[in-house]
């Protein structure tokens, strides 16, 4: 994927995947509520360098 589709960042990558693993993490430890299956979303944005929110209201955190 050329950087022209992403808009997802080096640091912001490493924040969404340390958010991701924590609430992930919640499922089987500490409340146990399934909500935490919420972290799956960051995973994906910072695996994939995209996220849908920032591409709807113009925000890029990489480098052109």
């Amino acid at each position: 994927m050329s950087c022209s589709c992403k808009n997802v960042g080096t640091i912001d990558r490493i924040f969404r995947t340390v958010i991701g693993l924590v609430l992930i993490t919640l499922v089987f430890v500490g409340p146990q509520t399934p909500w935490g299956w919420l972290g799956v979303i960051p995973l994906v944005t910072a695996g994939m360098s995209f996220c849908p929110l920032y591409r709807l209201f113009g925000i890029r955190t990489c480098k052109l």
